[in-house]
């Protein structure tokens, strides 16, 4: 009998030993510099990942033999990435990772710190001198966002307002009191035209193909420009592809919304060529925030189509070029009617927003690089507004093109010193059905940024920029900031940059109307010409122009000049658990150009054009933090406090000028005593306190992931009721509240298939004046993935 076992045990070894070496196991230990185990850190080997355990271990199976990438992710420490090739059984890899302070605020569920790379850009989010935040693309799966504007507005600082003055679609984005024109937009680093009076809506871009967002808060001039004096929101796509791999995802919700991508990546060539492709249709009924005044929609319903592509071709190690493209078509039409009067209006816009970029790439040696940049875009608006009984209130059509061709040096002597260097122009006009003769404006550019490491513990950065803006002449900005390890885990961080700002081409020439809060928006140098006409066809009377317009009519608007101060603390606790961050900031903005009422038509239709503000000022603070008390619960959150005035404003009152005229309550109809410098409010549309909290739990046994998250955004002022120039109590406000979301996925990992239910605004809030947020909504949505 003991024979039969142990021939029976023997034969059993043989099989199991066989068997094991048809499988690829992967496993190793993640350690730091001094050999000290890390867990929580994210492993993932081709398309399989893993966090490892307490003891910093991890175990991969069933993975395809051959050539493959592994890629090690921890907060705190550098990304590492290798190629590796796996063979039949098990392959052991064990990683270190080297300590990485740069102050990133990362928002990532699981706490990861992305890689910062960007094949399309020299240019090194980590060295960036104003505070960063990163949102990976797990988090916005787990948020069951959809497009871009939906993912940043949950973001500490940050903001989406619809623009005052400018209508229903004028939505863009706000940050650290700046609004949206001072915000550049960038996709892999090319910044995107195509605003509807300054305003960007994020809201055009589908967030399928996103492999994170990077969002610098603060001053980003240096590099990108006078239109970056808020910050910049770039965009980073999906560039590193080692297998091939298809994505289908599917979404359905309230307000009749449709959300459907398709993308698809990779390697071509002998893997020498990755080719991306992809395609978004997103579709919403639209929504009415003021029922019972106005029938209809006030944010209207329309159709969104998407494309993108992108091809990468690696010749050897040390050339590489790039071509990619984006094309999005946004067709949307709107009714509305006004309660208890016969003033209805029927709108139909089309946006069309065409991208295109080739990039190329050579490698001097380990550290000279260089990377020639080639950037078109074409933002086409046709805009067609008529009364139901068929007369025509107007009609427009507005092009903007852009040529931008950019070279970009970089120098890099590893935990020692980065230089980037980069010169170049662009070329950019419009044409418009009402204009004629508008000449394009061109500008030249170069910058230079050094990054250096003087001693491990501290770092400088000095910066200089040149712009030269033809009619606005040109300037030298420089910058600088230092980062100091006060200890292992708190970090220390002062920046200041200066910038030039000039008027881009609609503040000069767009005459644009908006049916749904019945305004006209005029460029500069047209307002003038338009004017004359309306008071020529009796539209407008002298009655109906404010005094304002008399001062700015003729004039031209003067380049912005901006400085910006920001000081940061960061700290992590010793097992990473913890890591907290608090900035104070500082900016002071020269012959700031805003927009103001002129007049009104003798419908009671609201005109505007813009002139600048001699000393504008955002100042305030902001606070953030992250916690993961354990590997599968994360918690996250951040605070705001925020002054945004003109001091200008200010100084009238305290010196009896202009704006030292009694108070008026308008609701009341009493007139109350002399202001003083502390009944001025400040600018519109900002609030004093903003906050957000947000909850992620990923129950194992299930794979099932929960998340909840709160905003709240504190009042802030709407309009000048009482018509004396200046924001004050008397005025009209949008009330604080609080937008509570939740959400919840499951996972089926051996279908390939992820399932996702989230519900926004569960408080229902609603208001007459946000008409750009719905009320309670609900969504559906999955993932299936096409590829094994």
């Amino acid at each position: 009998m003991n024979k039969y076992i142990i021939t029976a045990f023997l034969l059993f070894s043989i099989l199991m030993q066989a068997y094991a070496q048809q499988q690829t196991v992967v496993q190793g230990k993640v350690t730091d510099s001094k050999a000290k185990p890390l867990p929580g850190a994210t492993v993932s080997v081709g398309m399989k990942s893993m966090r490892t355990d307490n003891n910093g271990l991890y175990r991969l199976t069933e993975i395809p033999a051959g050539e493959t990438a592994l890629r090690v992710q921890l907060i705190g420490f550098r990304m590492f990435t290798d190629t590796i090739r796996l063979s039949a059984g098990t392959n052991i890899y064990d990683v270190t990772l080297r300590a990485d302070n740069s102050e990133l605020e990362s928002v990532s569920v699981s706490a990861e710190r992305r890689s910062h790379s960007n094949t399309e850009s020299l240019v090194k989010i980590e060295n960036t001198i104003m505070p960063v935040t990163i949102i990976d693309r797990r988090t916005i799966e787990l948020m069951g966002s959809r497009r871009l504007d939906e993912v940043v507005k949950e973001q500490t600082g940050i903001a989406i307002v619809n623009d005052i003055g400018a209508g229903a679609r004028s939505v863009g984005v706000q940050m650290q009191g700046f609004g949206s024109e001072y915000v550049m937009v960038l996709i892999d680093g090319q910044p995107i035209v195509g605003r509807n009076n300054g305003n960007f809506d994020l809201s055009r871009i589908s967030v399928n193909n996103i492999e994170r967002v990077e969002i610098t808060k603060g001053a980003a001039s240096n590099i990108y420009g006078g239109d970056a004096l808020g910050g910049t929101i770039n965009i980073i796509t999906r560039q590193v592809v080692t297998d091939p791999q298809a994505i289908v995802s599917a979404a359905y919700g309230s307000n009749e919304t449709v959300d459907v991508s398709l993308d698809g990546e990779a390697p071509v060539l002998n893997e020498k060529g990755i080719l991306s492709l992809g395609g978004n249709f997103y579709r919403t009924g639209g929504f009415n925030t003021t029922k019972g005044l106005i029938s209809g929609s006030t944010m209207p319903p329309y159709d969104n189509y998407a494309g993108h592509a992108r091809f990468r071709y690696k010749f050897n190690e040390r050339n590489a070029m790039s071509v990619s493209g984006r094309y999005g078509l946004r067709r949307s039409f709107m009714d509305k009617a006004f309660s208890g009067t016969d003033y209805q209006t029927n709108d139909a816009l089309e946006d069309r927003d065409l991208n295109l970029m080739a990039n190329f790439d050579h490698r001097f040696s380990d550290r000279w690089r260089s990377m020639t940049r080639y950037y078109f875009t074409r933002f086409d608006n046709d805009n067609f507004v008529a009364l139901t009984q068929g007369d025509s209130l107007s009609q427009s059509s507005f092009g903007q093109t852009l040529h931008r061709l950019e070279q970009q040096i970089a120098y890099s002597i590893p935990d020692k010193l980065d230089v980037i260097t980069g010169a170049g122009g662009t070329i950019e006009n419009i044409d418009e059905t009402i204009l004629t003769g508008i000449d394009e404006i061109k500008t030249y550019f170069a910058y230079s940024q050094a990054n250096w490491h003087i001693i491990p513990k501290l770092e400088v950065t000095f910066g200089l920029r040149y712009d030269k803006i033809v009619d606005y002449g040109w300037r030298l900005d420089p910058s600088a900031a230092l980062k100091y390890e006060i200890l292992p885990n708190l970090t220390a961080k002062m920046a200041y940059g200066t910038a030039f700002k000039a008027p881009d081409m609609k503040k000069l020439y767009q005459v644009s109307y908006d049916p749904g809060i019945n305004s006209m928006l005029l460029g500069t140098y047209t307002m003038l010409d338009v004017m004359n006409s309306l008071r020529q066809s009796g539209r407008v009377s002298q009655y109906e122009l404010e005094s304002i317009y008399d001062e700015i009519k003729g004039l031209a608007l003067n380049a912005e000049q901006s400085k910006s101060y920001n000081f940061s603390l960061i700290w992590e606790s010793t097992d990473r658990k913890i890591r907290a961050e608090a900035s104070a900031f500082h900016h002071d903005i020269k012959n700031q150009i805003n927009r103001v009422r002129i007049g009104q038509d003798i419908d009671g239709g609201h005109i505007y054009s813009y002139m600048n503000n001699p000393e504008a000022y955002y100042q305030g603070a902001d606070f953030s933090f992250t916690y993961s008390p354990f590997r599968d619960l994360f918690i996250s959150g951040g605070y705001q406090y925020l002054i945004a005035k003109d001091r200008t404003v200010a100084n009238e009152i305290r010196e009896g000028g202009q704006f030292f005229d009694p108070l008026f309550d308008p609701v009341g109809g009493s007139v109350n005593y002399n202001p003083s410098a502390s009944d001025y409010w400040g600018i519109e549309n900002r609030s004093n306190h903003m906050f957000n909290a947000r909850v992620f739990y990923t129950y194992q046994p299930l794979d099932m992931t929960f998340n909840f998250r709160l905003n709240y955004r504190g009042k802030y002022p709407f309009s000048d009721r009482n018509n004396n120039g200046y924001l004050d109590r008397f005025d009209t406000f949008v009330r604080g509240h609080y937008l509570l979301n939740a959400g919840i996925e499951k996972k089926f990992p051996a279908q390939r298939l992820a399932i996702r239910a989230t519900t926004e605004n569960m408080l229902n809030f609603i208001d007459s004046k946000m008409p750009f947020q719905p009320g309670r909504v609900y969504f559906v949505g999955l993932t299936y993935n096409l590829h094994k």
